[in-house]
């Protein structure tokens, strides 16, 4: 769907992105992640043909977009940060507005707006002015303007910023609909909303591309140590030292820190060479003691991302 090869931005003397290269084929949903200023928004408004780019090539389903940027317009659908909208419009007539700017006829938007409502959850407020919406609706009439044309390939420019964690919600499950029908690019320096959403992940760091692959690809490529987070539930009178030992017997484990109170139980840090949750999970199963959590201490995403970006003064 997507390759861009060798592509560069500078402002005057200032490089803001480049060179990078890399391809998002037909179907995935790939994550840009990165520090804010990190190059992530000027990569996608080249490739949303709002911005041209200083050097390099890309092309989208085959259509150079330096060369034709009106077709590619036609197979992409794009939010930007701030989504482009008309606040004195009503949500329906905005969204009739933005299909007609990308010359859909009147029959053909007649069809097309109750899907778009429907699968943006905006049908109850189709009348409402979009001035008078919360945030998180105006996000996601940003939305509906970009999937309107029913585009193949999808740019979101952080689409949860600003969002409360019941609009988060709302908003990850709405990308997954949308997975379901369109190539989908994600913009985000939020990591959470990066690993659940997506496929493939590409790292921008001082507009460079510092990594790529699935969150298994990174993490095996850039850890070596893990930490695994374990809780469990002892005997008023439990022994401590006993469920130290029973951890720090598991092959792999070379440090368990001392344990505190979370959750109604005792959790233990494990420093580990390896995933090694499986084996711990039996371990605690056979010494008999109740295990009511069982995960990383923290994000391995999190521990590969700062790896590769911590410490970055990041320009854009």
């Amino acid at each position: 769907m997507i390759r861009a090869t060798n592509l560069s931005k500078y402002y005057g003397g200032k490089r803001a992105l480049g060179p990078v290269s890399f391809e998002i084929g037909d179907g995935e949903t790939v994550g840009f992640l990165g520090l804010n200023g990190a190059g992530k928004t000027t990569a996608l408004r080249i490739l949303a043909c709002d911005l041209r780019p200083s050097s390099g090539s890309i092309e989208v389903g085959g259509v150079d977009a330096v060369a034709d940027p009106h077709e590619v317009r036609k197979r992409i659908g794009f939010l930007p940060e701030n989504p482009p909208l008309y606040v004195d419009m009503t949500v329906a007539d905005y969204l009739r507005f933005a299909a007609e700017l990308r010359g859909m006829s009147k029959a053909e938007i007649t069809k097309r707006l109750p899907d778009v409502l429907d699968v943006t959850d905006l049908t109850d407020v189709a009348s409402e002015v979009i001035g008078t919406l919360s945030h998180g609706f105006r996000q996601r009439v940003g939305v509906g303007q970009a999937i309107v044309h029913n585009p193949k390939f999808l740019i979101l420019d952080e689409p949860t910023r600003g969002l409360d964690p019941v609009q988060i919600v709302e908003m990850r499950t709405l990308i997954h609909d949308l997975k379901q029908h369109h190539t989908v690019l994600i913009s985000s320096h939020i990591l959470t909303e990066i690993s659940q959403t997506c496929d493939r992940l590409l790292v921008l760091g001082k507009g460079q591309l510092l990594g790529s692959g699935s969150e298994a690809d990174l993490v095996g490529k850039e850890s070596d140590i893990r930490e695994v987070s374990v809780t469990l539930r002892l005997p008023k009178d439990g022994d401590h030292a006993a469920a130290t030992s029973v951890l720090k017997a598991v092959e792999g484990v070379s440090a368990v820190a001392a344990p505190f109170e979370q959750g109604g139980g005792m959790t233990f840090t494990l420093s580990t060479s390896r995933d090694c949750r499986a084996e711990v999970s039996r371990a605690v199963v056979t010494a008999k003691l109740d295990l009511l959590k069982l995960d990383y201490a923290r994000s391995e995403l999190e521990n590969t991302f700062i790896r590769l970006v911590g410490g970055t003064d990041a320009s854009n």
